[in-house]
């Protein structure tokens, strides 16, 4: 066996995260010393007691079995001195030393000149880290968010993740129901890449409801990710250790929506200790899941109205995975189009709002409504209103 299939039979382990195995690795050298190590050797690393269960573990455990277990998965790993390992995860304290991944590995790797000569470090300044996201060929930004949401964190979690993924950018969320699963689902359906970072293990889709976009990411040239062995269920310890990943994949964190408590606040914490951008929406003051936001902007966090403040924030030129358009103003076919273009361009309106002003009668307003539903330019929201389609 290879030395990082060492690794992997580290991994499996769940007494044993980055900050041991670095101990591991100190004290003998390789992932292969350290686990053929005698017993009381690995108890002055680890301590008696979980000396005591590793030695147990790995004397029923067979590394070559697991390995093959991946493969029938189709489940992929890389370890932290793999050229394929995200660059931006390498430089958090602490980083995952085992990736597990189902799907598309490729769009992990940032494939930047800048390479890893300062993973030791826990963050990056401003101006090093606008260099680094004009460098890498797939920029990440992390989109995250409540699980219960409102029509208003809904649409506009689908305008920003739309614009951002035409800007070139690999979405980044915790495949959680709410903003989350909007945002990988916005990602896909817009033809961009997304990954997905869970707080279980790979081969287990959590929450079981989203399974259909868990297949979907996969099926899509996307990928889902974990630092947990095959099979793991997720505990309430997972998800902070989850949302540290999404952080130290991105490049900046975006929060949409979420109240005053909500996890995408801890995530968003993340990207300050590890020093990334946050990003975050302004909602209405009078609901709740607009707490969190505002909670994050009074700390510092950049308030966001429109993709082009993420990406002036970070020096990232605008640009289409699509064939090079930037994002551009929406235009109307006729003069009585770019009148309805104007109005709706700061706000929803119902139809009747929309027929009192512009002094269309009912089948007129109808009409054009329709023709610029069609064309995609104007779409109707679950509230009963009617909004620009970005």
């Amino acid at each position: 066996m290879m030395e990082r299939d060492y690794w992997l039979g580290f991994s499996a382990f769940s007494g044993i995260g980055p900050m041991k195995f670095k101990k591991l690795l100190n004290k003998f050298g390789s992932a292969k010393d350290a686990w053929s190590a005698k017993q009381t050797l690995i108890e002055k690393v680890l301590g008696e007691r979980l000396g005591a269960k590793f030695d147990e573990f790995r004397s029923k455990f067979s590394i070559a079995d697991y390995v093959n277990k991946l493969k029938k998965k189709n489940v992929s790993f890389i370890i932290l001195t793999d050229k394929e390992y995200p660059e931006l995860l390498k430089k958090i304290r602490n980083p995952p030393f085992v990736l597990y991944v189902k799907g598309n590995i490729d769009i992990l790797s940032s494939s930047s000149e800048e390479r890893s000569d300062e993973s030791r470090s826990i963050n990056i300044d401003s101006s090093r880290l606008t260099t680094f996201a004009r460098t890498i060929n797939h920029p990440t930004i992390a989109v995250v968010g409540t699980r219960r949401t409102t029509s208003y964190g809904r649409e506009v979690t689908k305008i920003l993740t739309q614009d951002l993924v035409l800007a070139g950018f690999t979405i980044v969320s915790g495949l959680a129901m709410g903003i989350d699963a909007i945002s990988h689902k916005t990602a896909i359906e817009n033809g961009g890449k997304t990954i997905a970072v869970l707080g279980c293990g790979v081969d287990c889709c959590s929450p079981e409801e989203n399974l259909a976009l868990y297949n979907s990411i996969i099926q899509k040239g996307s990928c889902i990710i974990s630092e947990y062995p095959l099979s793991q269920i997720p505990t309430k310890w997972s998800f902070p250790a989850r949302n540290r990943i999404i952080a130290g994949l991105s490049l900046g964190v975006l929060v949409t929506e979420g109240a005053e408590d909500s996890g995408s606040l801890i995530t968003a914490g993340y990207a300050r200790k590890f020093g990334r951008p946050v990003f975050a929406v302004p909602g209405p003051i009078t609901s709740s899941m607009s707490k969190g936001p505002y909670k994050l902007i009074q700390k510092g966090a950049r308030l966001v109205t429109k993709a082009e403040d993420i990406l002036e924030e970070l020096g990232v030129q605008e640009k289409s995975i699509k064939g090079g358009k930037s994002i551009k103003s929406i235009k109307g076919g006729s003069p009585e189009e770019n009148l309805i273009l104007e109005i709706l361009q700061n706000e929803p309106f119902t139809f009747d709002e929309l027929v009192r002003k512009t002094g269309f009668d009912s089948s007129k307003t109808g009409s054009i409504l329709s023709v610029m539903e069609i064309k995609g330019l104007v779409k109707g929201l679950e509230s009963g209103q009617f909004s620009i389609a970005s």
